[in-house]
């Protein structure tokens, strides 16, 4: 059953954070309501930012929460992207700090508290993320990661990063030439710890830098506006943490699967977007065409290995489909033989 505003657990004033949380939706459905009841458990404001869900999934949803006194909600008639939605709401903040939460994340009793404390443990952290996991407690890739270099996407990108293993010696002596941007695969830190870049999935800010840095570049649709504002807070000296110790579940994905292309396109559009933005002026001109024929080819791939598993589960449903038309049609040719049947005069 969905969690709704009257199944939170109360809180007193005194114990919420001073955070203004900013979820944007598109589509979540009953995970919508799950996340809301998380954060309206812990934060003195959350604001949702419908990006023109479909009604019938959204309004119900939305209906169990209507009227509560720290809830906003934002229905912005359009999809705008992400970065669009989050700008809406960071614009109707109060409080201090601002989490950025994807509507399928679930943040754990407790986190968000952890989360501030480190925020607010030294002047010059600017940003901090939590503990990102699957539902099996697994850690998930991008809560905390470095920067996707076109020389670590290409580590990543053509699967080199497998070679450290093989080649433990080498890896050690050249730590950067089989590591890509990804460090959930590293041991989990016992104490939070400064990274370059973590996940726009839950992303929460100090609003004095935020002002300082600026809003969120809505050039990017979907993905990688979230690098573009880690690398913009540290270019302006602001340190980013990553916690360990502030769980947070993701149901990654819920938004995107309906339009899996859709989303590729923009993706891969927008990892072109970032090498362009930050990256243009470090590497030569020719390295620069390779990282986007490299990019564009991996779209290509991606798009194709969907569209043949869409071939093959719609070849997989023709025999279903055609059996059932047989069927259909085999009814259909007696129900003229029953109606005449019924029909006939009775005579004697």
């Amino acid at each position: 059953m969905p969690a709704t505003a009257d199944t939170e657990s109360t809180s007193p004033a005194a114990d919420l954070e001073a955070v203004s949380v900013v979820i944007v939706n598109y589509n979540a459905g009953d995970l919508l309501a799950d996340c809301l009841s998380s954060v309206l458990a812990q934060a003195k404001q959350v604001i949702l930012v419908d990006n023109a869900s479909e009604p019938e999934g959204f309004e119900p949803v939305i209906a169990g929460f209507e009227g509560h006194p720290r809830l906003v909600v934002i229905r912005s008639g359009r999809n705008g992207g992400f970065a669009y939605g989050c700008n809406l709401g960071i614009q109707a903040a109060t409080e201090p700090a601002i989490l950025l939460l994807n509507p399928d994340c679930v943040v754990s009793p407790g986190s968000l508290g952890r989360m501030c404390d480190v925020l607010h443990a030294e002047p010059r952290t600017g940003m901090v993320g939590g503990f990102i996991t699957f539902m099996d407690g697994r850690e998930q890739g991008g809560g905390r990661r470095a920067v996707p270099t076109p020389w670590r996407s290409f580590v990543r990108g053509f699967g080199f990063s497998r070679f450290a293993k093989r080649y433990p010696t080498i890896a050690r002596r050249f730590p950067k030439l089989f590591n890509d941007f990804y460090l959930h695969r590293q041991p989990k830190p016992t104490e939070p710890i400064s990274v370059e870049a973590i996940s726009g999935a839950c992303m929460l800010m100090t609003r004095e830098a935020v002002e300082h840095v600026g809003l969120l570049d809505e050039g990017y649709f979907l993905h990688c506006e979230d690098l573009d504002l880690c690398m913009r807070f540290r270019k302006k000296g602001w340190d980013i943490r990553f916690v360990p110790h502030a769980p947070v579940i993701h149901h990654k994905g819920v938004c995107s699967r309906s339009r899996p292309l859709f989303v590729e396109w923009h993706k891969h559009k927008g990892m072109l977007r970032f090498y362009n933005t930050h990256f243009r002026h470090q590497y030569p001109p020719l390295l620069m065409a390779v990282v986007a024929a490299g990019v564009w080819t991996r779209f290509g791939a991606v798009a194709s290995r969907h569209l043949a598993g869409r071939a093959r589960r719609q070849l997989a449903a023709l025999p279903g489909a055609m059996a059932r038309r047989r069927l259909d049609a085999r009814a259909g040719a007696h129900l003229p033989q029953r109606a005449a049947a019924v029909t006939r005069p009775v005579t004697g």
